[in-house]
């Protein structure tokens, strides 16, 4: 959400770049990985919380793709393209599945146009998540996403940077109310925990990126106001459904305060 889609700035940090970094990737500037080594070094075990929320919106994409009949995604503030992308996940189930990207940040876009070459049922619009209108009726949108079908929304590790005064739920509400009923829609998003690792946490962001939000469970349900939250509910993203994934998903051990601060909930428009 930097507003520029003209050129890369290297001498800025960028959500989507520290991101990169976080989770392991190349396509980041020093100034990211200043940022980035933040969370490294002076709040170890942040780094779980990148890990947990990508896992979860992957195991959202599969569930979706597998167990409805809805195909075709729409990712707000995609980001950077990691490991298991949306398309990724869903066009292993099903190839024909179409994905728009959303994104705003310069690199994300000299990536997303990359993707483009190597697939056809991707786009990559670059427009302000803020203007959901301007996305929903872009000519990239239109061309792959039929509205006239459900649709799966996707919010992954995007609103908590939409500050309260830019009306986040304002953003949800224009999307349920345009999409047919039986649509999905995906939300992860920092939540509060009232402990001086979140409090830090939220500080760099903000000292950093100027915006910022952490919210309670109770929060970033109201923002999905109008729709049916599916079992299990707002949880910490290593807890949304774990399935049989084992590992650092493992669903019977115990979190760490790291991978509480994210979480996730899918829901249905009834």
């Amino acid at each position: 959400m930097t507003g520029e889609t003209s050129s890369i700035d290297s001498t800025r940090p960028s959500i989507a770049r520290v991101y990169d970094y976080l989770l392991g990737g190349k396509d980041n500037y020093a100034v990211d990985r200043e940022i980035g080594d933040v969370f490294k070094r002076d709040l170890p075990g942040s780094v779980a919380i990148a890990f947990a929320n990508r896992a979860s919106l992957t195991r959202a994409v599969a569930e979706i793709v597998t167990t409805t009949d809805v195909r075709q995604f729409v990712d707000l503030g995609s980001g950077l393209p990691t490991a298991d992308n949306v398309h990724q996940v869903a066009q292993r189930y099903d190839p024909g599945s179409p994905v728009v990207y959303v994104d705003t940040d310069p690199q994300v876009l000299v990536h997303g146009r990359a993707l483009l070459e190597e697939n056809d049922r991707t786009r990559v619009v670059p427009v302000d998540v803020r203007d959901p209108e301007k996305v929903r009726t872009h000519p990239e949108t239109l061309e792959l996403i039929d509205f006239g079908r459900p649709v799966a929304v996707v919010f992954s590790a995007v609103l908590h940077h939409v500050n309260d005064d830019e009306d986040p739920a304002g953003i949800v509400r224009h999307w349920r109310e345009n999409v047919p009923s039986g649509s999905y829609f995906f939300v992860s998003h920092f939540r509060s925990g009232n402990n001086p690792e979140t409090a830090e946490a939220e500080r760099v962001l903000q000292n950093t990126f100027g915006r910022g939000r952490w919210r309670t469970d109770q929060e970033i349900e109201a923002l999905l106001d109008g729709l049916e939250i599916l079992e299990p509910g707002i949880v910490p993203a290593s807890r949304w459904r774990p399935g049989d994934s084992g590992g650092p998903w493992d669903g019977e051990r115990e979190l760490t305060v790291w991978e509480r601060l994210i979480a996730a909930g899918l829901a249905r428009k009834p």
